[in-house]
C-alpha cells in the first residue's frame, strides 16, 4: 500500500536549505524539561496511565461565544452594560414599588421583548459559529488503533500521542510531529495559507530515525517519547527531543506540521499529535479582532446622556415644584387641594412631610419621563444593519463572477462609517494590481527584448501626448497578431521576434541568452505538476514573479520538468544542433530569499562537472555590488534597461552567474552546513554569513521585468472616489520608481502635479552610510528627512495659494524618522495637504503606524484596502478594514470588517451603499429621539398640569406599547429601505457623498432641529388638546372629556403625527413602508378596540373608551385632523423654505431628477460646480488640468498674433 513510495517530482530545492533531518542539539534543546518546556508525548499509548495523568487538553475546539451554561449571565451582562438598558432594567426594578405610576407588568414586558430580541441575535450568530465548530470537529482523519489497523475517526476525538495518517490535500487536525511520508527522503509540501496568508509551499521532512516507517503495519510496536516547549503562540518556532530506543533526537520547527494547514503533493504522511485543540499553535494565536464603533454610534451614546440629564433635570424640577406644593397644602388649617386630604394622608402627600415627598416624587418622576430614552433604539439598529449586511452581500454589482466571490460583510456595526470615509490607504500590489505576473520584456547582454506595450507605458504616452513607445513597423505588427493568435499562456506576454521560437540561437551574443534562459529554469523553488490527459506542465511557485520566469523560460525553450531530491531536470534547446535535449543539473544548495537578502541563488553541478552558482536579485544595488571586474561588460546598457523597465512599471530582477572551483564550495558547503543545522539565536545570520562568502565576483547576464497589470476599473473607481472628496494614499513595499508609475497609470498623479519627493537614497546619505558610527548616521538621515519635509510644507504653503495640487512620495526608511514623535506632525501636516500620497518600500508596521497617524490626529474615517497577510495590522487599525479576497491568501479577507474581490467594487461599496447606509441610520437615530421627544415632553406637560403629582395621562400598556408597536417598525423600514436617489444618480454625482464626509446628517444642529421639532409636536398635541377638551362638552349628552377621553386622544394625535412626520421625511416609499406607516395607525385603532373590550380590571382606563366615547364624538376626530395638520405645518413650511433657498446636495439632485433635468447636461453641470471640495486626482482632475493648460497657451498664442 504505502510501499509503493514516490522518488520524483515535486521536490522543492529548499531541502538543501537543511541537511536531511540531522539537526544537532545546540542552543534552546538544554531547556528541555525546564520552565516552559515541560510538555511529555508518549507516541502511539495515548491511553497509558503516565500520559492520563499529564490530563492534556482534548482536540475540541470552540469558537462560539457562548456555551449552555454561560449564555444566560453573560448576555444578560452583555445587554446591561449599556447605560440606557441599565437605565430600563432600574425602573422595571422600581416599577414594583408604590413610587411607580404605572403597573410592573406594563414596564417589564418591553424590556424583556427588547433585551429577548437582542439575546435572539445573539443566539442566532451563535448558532453559526456552533455550526462552523461542529463541521471542523466531525471532519474524519485516519487514526492508529493498533495491530497497525488504522480507521477513520473524528478530530474532537484524537489525544496527544495518537499517531494520525493525513492524505494528499486534507487538513491536519492538530499540531503534528512528522514521523514519515509518502516521499523516500520523509519529506512533504505544506501550504499555510489559513495560518499566514502565503500561498507559497514550505518543505518538512521527518528524522532520519522515523523515515523508515512507511507502511501501516509499521505502527504496531512502535513507541517513543516526545518532551519539548508548552503550548505557546509562535508559529515559527518549536523546540523538543524524540526519545527512541533510549536513543535521543532533536525536533525543529522542519518537524512541525500545524492544525489548519493542508497537505499539498504529498500522498500522505504519518505523524504523532502533540498539542490538541486549545493548545495548537493556530488557536493559540487566534486574538479577537479590535472592537470598532462607528461614529454615529458614538454621538449617539452622547445624545442618550444628554436626554439622561435631561430627564434627571425634568425630575428635579418637578420633584422641587411638587414639594413646594405639597407644603402649602393646609394653610391656617385649611386644605387647598382638598381632593388629595391632605390632613389624612401618606409619606407621598403629606404636607409635613414635604421634602420626603418630594425625594420619592423625584424618583416617581424618573420612572414616568423615562419614555423620552427609546428602550426600542439599539435593538432596532442592530436588526437595521443586519439587513443592509444583507444588501451588501446581495449585490450583483459587487459581485465578481471569473473567483465567484459576493461581497460580505463580516461585520454590521460598521455600516454607517462606509458613507463618511475622509481618507482610503490602500496597498498596491494585488489590491490595484493583480498580483498576476506577466513577463514582458528582458535585457540580456546589453540588448533590450520584448514589444510589449504596459498600461503605464500607455498612460505615460497618453499625458506626453507623444506615440506609444516601441510603436510596432508593419512588420513587427504582424508579429504581434500572429502572438495573440496563439493561445494566451497566463504569466507569459513576451512578444519579440528576436528570440522566440528558437530565434535566440541567431542573436549575436546567444551564449549569454542560452546562460540567461537556463537560469530561469533552474533558480527557483518552483514545483512542476504535469496534466496527465494533456501532458502539459503546469507550475505551482511561492510568487507570481517565480511562475513567470519559469513558464517564460519554457516558452523560449528551456521546460523545467522534472525535480528530485538532487537534481532538477530541463528539455533544453540545444544552440548548435537546434533541437530539444534532457539535461539535467545535479543540485546542490540553495540560498533563500529574504527580505534582508533581497536575492536567492542556487549551486548545481552540470553534466560536464562544473560547478555553477545561478543568483537572481530584485535589487540592482545588492547585485551589481557583487559583480567582478570582468562581469561588468554590459553593466551601463543593463542599468538603463532597468531605469525604463521601473518606468514602464514592471518589476526588475538582475539575473548573474559565476562557476566556482571545487576547493572553494567544499568550504561553503561545510561552513554552510553547521550554519543550516545550527538551533542557537544567531542562526540566520549565520546562514548569510556563508551566503555572502560565496555570492561574490559574479557575471552579469541581464535583468528580466515583469508587469502587475492594474486590475480593472481602478483608473475609474479612483477617479470617482477623488470626485466624492475621498484622499487616496498608497502604501505599498514596492520601490518608488515602480510606484510612481503605477501613480501615473492609476491617474493618482499626472503630468504638471508637482512632486514633494522624500527619500533617503540621496547621494549624501549613501556617503554618510559608510560611517561606522551608526548613531551619527541615524541622527543625520533624521536631519535630512526633516529638512525634506519642511522644504515640501513650504512648497505646500506657497501652491496654496495658487491652487496648485502636489504630490507626497515618500520611502520605507524616510517614513521610519517622519513617524517618530516629534517629527510626525509636521509630516502629518504635509501628506494631509497634498492630494496625493504614495509610501514606497513600506513595511507592515509602518502601514499600521501611518494608518493610526491619519486615524488619531486627524479625527476623520479611515479606510484601509489590502489583500495580504502584510496588510492585517493596517486593517484592523483603519476605521473601517477592507480586505481583498484576491491571490495571496485569505489572512486580509479573515481580519476585514467587509471584503470585496476587486478594487473596483469599492466605489460601489462606498458612494452608493455607504451614502445610503449613513443617511439611513442618521435619519432613523433622529427621527428615533423625535418621537421620543413628542411622546415624553406631552407627559411632562400633563404633570405641570397635574401639579407635578405622578398622574400620568396615559394607560400603562399605551405607555409600554408606544415605542415596541406603534411607531418602531415605520422606523426600522426608513432604515433599511430609503434612498434620497437611485444607485445611477449616487454614482453619477460623486460629491453627494460629502454630505457623509461633512456629516451634515447627523451633525449637532440636525439632531438638535429634530429634538426642537419633538418639543413643538408636543406643545401644540398637548396645549391643543387640554384646551379644545378641558371644558368643552364631548359626548352627545353634552359630558366633558374625562382623563380616560383626555389620554385616549392625546395618545392618537401623537401616534398620528410621528408617523405623518415620518411619511413626510421619507424620500423612496416602498409598498413595505406603507404597510408600516398607515398599518401602525390602523394597529393602533384595533389594540384601542379590542384592549378596551376586555375586563375592566386589565383594561383599567382604557375600558370600552373608544366604542363608546371617543369613536362615535366627532369632536374626536376633529381634533386628531387639526393637531395632526397644525403639528407638521411647521417641518413642512421650515423644509419647503430650506429646499427653496438652502437646499442639500442630494435635494439638487432629486429637483433634477423631478424636473426631467436629468439627461441636459448644461444643468447636469452646474449642480456638479456646487462641489464641496475640488477634484486634485483621477482622470477627470486631469482631463480638466489639460484643458486648462490648453486653454492657456490658445490665449498666449492670441496675445502673440496680436502683438
Amino acid at each position: 500500500m504505502a510501499g509503493n513510495r514516490r522518488k520524483r517530482h515535486n521536490f522543492s530545492s529548499q531541502i538543501h536549505a537543511f541537511t536531511c533531518g540531522k539537526t544537532s542539539f545546540q542552543g534552546d534543546h538544554s531547556l528541555i524539561g525546564g520552565p516552559g518546556f515541560s510538555r511529555v508525548v508518549y507516541c502511539n499509548d495515548p491511553d497509558c496511565f503516565e500520559s492520563s495523568v499529564l490530563n492534556y487538553s482534548d482536540n475540541y475546539v470552540r469558537t462560539t461565544k457562548y456555551t449552555l451554561a454561560t449564555f444566560l449571565p453573560r448576555s444578560i451582562f452583555e445587554q446591561f452594560r449599556r447605560v440606557a438598558n441599565l437605565y430600563f432594567l432600574l425602573c422595571a426594578i422600581l416599577s414594583f414599588t408604590p413610587l411607580s405610576p404605572y403597573s410592573a407588568v406594563s414596564n417589564v414586558l418591553p424590556l424583556v421583548v427588547v433585551i429577548g430580541a437582542t439575546m435572539g441575535k445573539e443566539i442566532l450568530e451563535d448558532w453559526r459559529r456552533k455550526k462552523q465548530d461542529i463541521e471542523v470537529n466531525n471532519r474524519k482523519v485516519k487514526v492508529h488503533f493498533g495491530d497497525g489497523v488504522f480507521e477513520s475517526s473524528k478530530w474532537k476525538d484524537l489525544k496527544v500521542g495518537d499517531i494520525v495518517k493525513v492524505e494528499k490535500d486534507e487538513f491536519f487536525p492538530a499540531d503534528l510531529i512528522l514521523l514519515s511520508s509518502s516521499y523516500e527522503e520523509a519529506i512533504c509540501y505544506v501550504e499555510t495559507t489559513n495560518l499566514d496568508g502565503e500561498t507559497n509551499l514550505k518543505l518538512k521532512q521527518a528524522l532520519d530515525a522515523t523515515s523508515n516507517l512507511i507502511e501501516d503495519s509499521s505502527f504496531q510496536n512502535f513507541k517513543a517519547i516526545i518532551r519539548c516547549e508548552d503550548p505557546n503562540a509562535s508559529l515559527y518556532s518549536f523546540v523538543g527531543t524524540m526519545d527512541i530506543e533510549e536513543q535521543q533526537y532533536p525536533l525543529s520547527p522542519q518537524q512541525l506540521l500545524l492544525r489548519d494547514s493542508k497537505l499539498r503533493n504529498t500522498d500522505y504522511i504519518y505523524g504523532v499529535v502533540i498539542f490538541t485543540g486549545h493548545d495548537t499553535k493556530v488557536i493559540q494565536n487566534s486574538t479577537p479582532p479590535p472592537s470598532k464603533r462607528s461614529k454615529i454610534e458614538r454621538r449617539m451614546d452622547k445624545i442618550i446622556y444628554f436626554l439622561f440629564g435631561t430627564l434627571v433635570l425634568m425630575s428635579i424640577i418637578g420633584s422641587i415644584i411638587f414639594g413646594i406644593t405639597t407644603s402649602e397644602d393646609i394653610e391656617d388649617g385649611r386644605m387647598k387641594r382638598w381632593y388629595l386630604r391632605p390632613d389624612d394622608t401618606t409619606v407621598y402627600y403629606d404636607p409635613k412631610r414635604a421634602a420626603a415627598a418630594a425625594i420619592l416624587q423625584f424618583w416617581t418622576d424618573v420612572l414616568l419621563y423615562g419614555y423620552l430614552i427609546p428602550i426600542s433604539l439599539y435593538v432596532s439598529i442592530e436588526i437595521v444593519k443586519m439587513l443592509q449586511s444583507r444588501f451588501i452581500n446581495q449585490d450583483i454589482h459587487m459581485y465578481y463572477e471569473e473567483a465567484d466571490k459576493p461581497a460580505l460583510a463580516r461585520t454590521s456595526n460598521l455600516n454607517e462609517e462606509l458613507g463618511q470615509v475622509d481618507t482610503i490607504l490602500s496597498d498596491k500590489t494585488g489590491t490595484l494590481t493583480c498580483n498576476s505576473m506577466e513577463f514582458i520584456k528582458c535585457s540580456i547582454a546589453g540588448t533590450s527584448y520584448g514589444r510589449g506595450v504596459t498600461e503605464v507605458e500607455r498612460a505615460m504616452a497618453s499625458r506626453k501626448g507623444s506615440p506609444l513607445p516601441q510603436e510596432a513597423t508593419e512588420e513587427e505588427a504582424n508579429v504581434v497578431e500572429s502572438a495573440e493568435e496563439k493561445a494566451s499562456v497566463k504569466g507569459y506576454n513576451f512578444v519579440d521576434e528576436r528570440i522566440v521560437n528558437g530565434n535566440w540561437v541567431k542573436e549575436p551574443r546567444a551564449d549569454v541568452i542560452h546562460k540567461f534562459l537556463r537560469l530561469l529554469a533552474i533558480c527557483h523553488t518552483a514545483l512542476p505538476e504535469i496534466d496527465e490527459e494533456t501532458g502539459r506542465i503546469t507550475y505551482e511557485a511561492e510568487s507570481p514573479d517565480e511562475a513567470a520566469f519559469v513558464i517564460a523560460a519554457r516558452e523560449l525553450g528551456f521546460e523545467f520538468y522534472e525535480r528530485t531530491q538532487t537534481s532538477i531536470s530541463l528539455h533544453e534547446l540545444d544552440p548548435v544542433s537546434c533541437r530539444s535535449v534532457e539535461r539535467s543539473y545535479k543540485l546542490l544548495n540553495v540560498l533563500e530569499f529574504s527580505s534582508s537578502r533581497k536575492r536567492m541563488s542556487v549551486i548545481v553541478r552540470n553534466e560536464e562537472g562544473t560547478l555553477l552558482l545561478l543568483s537572481k536579485g530584485a535589487d540592482s544595488s545588492v547585485m551589481f555590488e557583487r559583480l567582478a571586474e570582468n562581469g561588468r561588460e554590459f553593466e551601463e546598457q543593463t542599468k538603463a534597461h532597468i531605469n525604463e523597465y521601473a518606468d514602464a512599471g514592471l518589476r526588475t530582477l538582475i539575473l548573474a552567474y559565476r562557476e566556482l572551483d571545487e576547493e572553494e564550495y567544499n568550504r561553503f558547503n561545510e561552513e554552510f552546513t553547521v550554519a543550516k543545522n545550527s538551533l542557537s539565536a544567531d542562526r540566520e545570520e549565520m546562514i548569510e554569513e556563508a551566503a555572502e562568502k560565496i555570492e561574490k565576483d559574479l557575471i552579469l547576464l541581464g535583468a528580466t521585468a515583469v508587469e502587475d497589470k492594474l486590475q480593472n476599473g481602478v483608473p475609474e473607481c479612483i477617479d470617482k472616489l477623488a470626485q466624492a472628496g475621498i484622499k487616496l494614499w498608497v502604501l505599498t513595499g514596492d520601490k518608488m520608481e515602480t510606484a510612481i508609475n503605477i501613480g501615473f497609470a492609476c491617474s493618482l498623479l499626472r503630468q504638471g502635479m508637482q512632486q514633494i519627493v522624500v527619500n533617503s537614497d540621496t547621494p549624501e546619505t549613501k556617503a554618510l552610510e559608510k560611517s561606522e558610527d551608526k548613531s551619527a548616521v541615524a541622527a543625520a538621515l533624521k536631519e535630512s528627512v526633516i529638512r525634506q519635509i519642511l522644504d515640501g510644507r513650504t512648497l505646500l504653503r506657497a501652491s496654496n495659494e495658487s491652487s496648485e495640487a502636489l504630490a507626497l512620495i515618500i520611502d520605507g526608511k524616510s517614513l521610519a524618522y517622519a513617524l517618530e514623535d516629534d517629527v510626525k506632525d509636521i509630516f502629518l501636516e504635509l501628506a494631509i495637504g497634498c492630494a496625493s500620497v504614495i509610501c514606497c518600500r513600506s513595511s507592515p508596521k509602518q502601514k499600521a503606524l501611518v494608518t493610526r497617524l491619519v486615524k488619531v490626529k486627524t479625527g476623520s474615517t479611515t479606510l484601509a484596502i489590502g489583500d495580504g497577510a502584510n496588510d492585517v495590522g493596517m486593517l484592523q487599525e483603519a476605521d473601517i478594514g477592507v480586505g481583498i479576497s484576491g491571490a495571496e491568501g485569505m489572512q486580509a479577507v479573515m481580519s476585514s470588517d467587509i471584503a470585496i474581490a476587486q478594487f473596483r467594487f469599492l466605489e460601489r461599496l462606498l458612494l452608493v451603499h455607504g451614502h445610503w447606509c449613513y443617511r439611513r441610520i442618521s435619519s432613523m437615530i433622529c427621527y428615533f429621539f423625535y418621537k421620543n421627544i413628542a411622546f415624553g415632553f406631552t407627559i411632562f406637560f400633563f404633570q405641570m398640569y397635574a401639579s407635578f403629582s405622578g398622574q400620568t395621562v396615559y394607560n400603562d400598556w399605551f405607555l409600554s406599547l408606544y415605542n415596541v408597536f406603534f411607531t418602531s417598525l415605520p422606523v426600522i423600514a426608513l432604515g433599511v429601505f430609503d434612498q434620497d436617489v437611485t444607485a445611477r444618480l449616487c454614482l453619477r454625482f460623486p460629491l453627494l457623498y460629502q454630505e457623509g464626509i461633512q456629516n451634515v446628517l447627523f451633525s449637532w444642529t440636525r439632531i438638535l432641529g429634530w429634538a426642537f421639532n419633538g418639543v413643538l409636536s408636543a406643545i401644540i398635541i398637548f396645549f391643543f388638546c387640554i384646551r379644545a377638551m378641558e371644558q368643552q362638552a364631548f359626548r352627545k349628552g353634552g359630558e366633558v372629556a374625562g382623563l380616560e377621553i383626555l389620554g385616549a386622544t392625546m395618545y392618537t394625535c401623537v401616534v398620528w403625527v410621528v408617523n405623518c412626520q415620518m411619511a413626510l421625511s421619507i424620500s423612496y416609499f416602498t409598498f413595505i413602508q406603507h404597510i408600516f406607516i398607515w398599518g401602525g395607525i390602523i394597529f393602533w385603532y384595533l389594540f384601542l378596540l379590542a384592549y378596551g373590550a376586555m375586563d375592566p380590571y386589565i383594561s383599567t382606563t382604557a375600558y370600552k373608551v373608544f366604542i363608546e366615547a371617543c369613536a362615535p364624538a366627532p369632536f374626536f376626530w376633529l381634533i386628531t385632523i387639526l393637531v395632526l395638520i397644525s403639528s407638521l405645518l411647521p417641518y413642512f413650511a421650515y423644509s419647503s423654505i430650506q429646499m427653496r433657498f438652502f437646499p442639500f446636495y442630494h435635494q439638487m439632485i432629486q429637483w433634477i431628477r423631478v424636473d426631467g433635468q436629468i439627461d441636459d447636461p448644461e444643468y447636469v453641470y452646474m449642480v456638479r460646480q456646487r462641489s464641496l471640495r475640488p477634484t486634485t486626482v483621477g482622470f477627470t482632475a486631469r482631463f480638466e488640468a489639460s484643458s486648462r493648460n490648453l486653454k492657456a497657451d490658445l490665449e498666449k498664442m492670441t496675445e502673440g498674433q496680436a502683438l
